[in-house]
């Protein structure tokens, strides 16, 4: 799973995101919703799971992985 929560209540997004995880962060934040995502170890993300992280505002660790989304963001 490249979505999950850590021990320390942070939720960390790893290699390739795809469109199924959005219900996943989607449901994580909606649980959590003080908790941070950590992005960094992100190599792919899909743009429906960008929306979730852009509609939730969650603080959000690092710039993400994805070359794509870290320059269309910068």
């Amino acid at each position: 799973m490249s979505v999950a929560l850590n021990a320390s209540g942070t939720v960390v997004m790893s290699g390739k995101c795809s469109v199924e995880d959005a219900e996943t962060l989607l449901q994580l934040l909606q649980q959590f919703p003080s908790a941070s995502l950590d992005w960094t170890d992100c190599t792919e993300l899909h743009t429906a799971v960008l929306q979730v992280i852009l509609a939730g505002r969650p603080v959000v660790m690092g710039t993400c992985g994805d070359p794509f989304i870290a320059e269309w963001l910068s």
